[in-house]
């Protein structure tokens, strides 16, 4: 043991290039982030409503480009990347679900440069696995998924997305299914409601749903897409990672009607009965890992009309968030840049 700690000790203290890149992504954690060029926000870490408000440079021609409305929120550095961008967090109070929670938060590199000044960016709303909380495992930057989306943008095979990172559950003993089950958190509201209001308040982003999409994996790939399917309105696509296709949270016990509001496969019949308007659900899933029979079996029940599927193998892919951020690199990244809306910059500035 004592053996161990010297060389991990050696290897951050010891002046080498790897050291030095360590104490890098560390290097300013706790500091007050601010995005966009816009001032350094409140240093407690909450949204400050009495900030005074600072005008914001007028958007471009595209009537769909929306300016953030505020409150602004105040950030803290808890990652950074090599590229000199940072992963941050942010306590959020949802007004319209009654539940309090952390949010990180990822901005491209041309969020800040002055010819994206006046654009609206794509929203990619990343969600967790497991229980989802108290943190959202998408904010460590060891899975790769803010590098991903960097390189991706430098290749021209992924748009430069905004990365909003809630937590998904209100604690750690049930699955909530990011669900207003009756009698609990109405987590649904936060996912679908709360957090893209913090994104618009905080960001510059687009009014229609061409900008608007999730990225999850396992129980975060259920919440995502049944987000997408129950408002086709406000999203338009998923990355669904090794996910469950039905609700499943023991606290639905007694709620039948309310579960099956919330049931993939009902939303989805509904859509298809209505019309529209379509949706894009892209499943991926690890050759080494079990689910792909219910994925094919949702896209060929289900993946009619309106609601667009594919089904994407990640060969000797397993269940875990590092092979489902390869897949994103491997073609999930530029399905989805293909889907939604990108970034126009001001040629004129």
């Amino acid at each position: 043991m004592w053996i161990g700690a010297v060389v991990v000790l050696a290897l951050v203290l010891g002046g080498g290039g790897f050291a030095a890149r360590k104490l890098d992504w560390f290097s300013g954690n706790g500091e007050a982030v601010s995005f966009g060029k816009n001032p350094v926000p409140p240093a407690e870490g909450k949204t400050d409503p009495g900030a005074p408000a600072t005008p914001p440079p007028a958007p471009s021609g595209d009537p769909d480009v929306l300016m953030p409305t505020g409150p602004r929120s105040g950030f803290k550095q808890t990652t950074k990347l090599d590229d000199g961008t940072v992963i941050a967090k942010t306590r959020l109070a949802g007004a319209k679900s009654g539940f309090e929670g952390d949010v990180w938060v990822w901005a491209p590199k041309e969020y800040d440069d002055p010819k994206y000044a006046k654009s609206g960016f794509p929203v990619l709303i990343a969600l967790p696995g497991g229980n989802g909380f108290p943190s959202n495992y998408w904010s460590d930057r060891s899975l790769g998924l803010q590098k991903a989306i960097a390189e991706g943008v430098q290749a021209g095979t992924s748009l430069p997305f905004i990365v909003i990172m809630p937590v998904l559950n209100p604690d750690n003993t049930y699955y909530y299914d990011g669900s207003d089950i009756p009698g609990q958190a109405k987590m649904g509201t936060w996912i679908a409601e709360d957090v893209p209001d913090f994104t618009r308040a905080n960001f510059r982003t687009y009014k229609s749903r061409d900008g608007w999409a999730f990225m999850g994996s396992s129980s975060g790939a259920f919440v995502g897409m049944k987000t997408v399917l129950q408002h086709p309105d406000k999203f338009k696509a998923v990355i669904a990672s090794g996910g469950e296709i039905v609700p499943d949270s023991p606290l639905w016990k007694g709620h039948q009607a309310e579960m099956d509001a919330n049931n993939p496969e009902k939303l989805a019949q509904k859509l298809i009965g209505s019309g529209g308007p379509e949706v894009y659900i892209n499943f991926q899933v690890g050759t080494k890992e079990s689910g792909k029979d219910r994925m094919v079996r949702f896209q060929q029940q289900f993946g009619k009309g309106p609601v667009k599927t594919t089904v994407r193998d990640i060969q000797n892919g397993e269940h875990n968030g590092w092979h489902y951020v390869r897949g994103m690199k491997e073609g999930s990244l530029e399905w989805i840049s293909k889907v939604l809306k990108a970034p126009k910059p001001d040629t004129a500035g």
